[in-house]
């Protein structure tokens, strides 16, 4: 008589388990990395509004006062929110400008923060 091969019950269950559980992790590092995408996508969009911030205001014909502006912009498809806290420096000729851009939605998210200088237009 001839002896049946093949796989037990158990062999295949054993199998399906190490493929789901290698499958699960296709799944979340696919999701981790479209995260990821969206996040860094966001941080592009918020440093472009920051330096587009600055260098409105290093080519302005007007000096910064020292104090807050705040406004927003549209970039990408969205509107973001920006501020900048203009302050005096050592040198008297200088200011710094420290700019924070928040998407439009949260305000409390700080997305990209940038510092930067601008001199007395002369």
């Amino acid at each position: 008589m001839r002896r049946m091969r093949g796989f037990t019950l158990l062999e295949v269950v054993v199998a399906l388990a190490i493929l789901s559980i290698a499958m699960l992790a296709a799944v979340k590092g696919i999701s981790e990395h479209v995260g990821n995408t969206a996040y860094l996508k966001e941080r592009s969009f918020a440093h472009w509004v920051a330096m587009n911030k600055v260098a409105e205001l290093q080519l302005a014909a007007d000096w910064p006062g020292v104090g807050m502006l705040k406004g927003s912009e549209a970039m990408g498809g969205a509107e973001w929110h920006w501020e900048v806290s203009v302050s005096e420096t050592p040198n008297p000729e200088i200011r710094r400008l420290d700019v924070k851009v928040m998407p439009e939605a949260h305000h409390d998210q700080t997305l990209d923060t940038l510092i930067a200088y601008v001199g007395k237009p002369g």
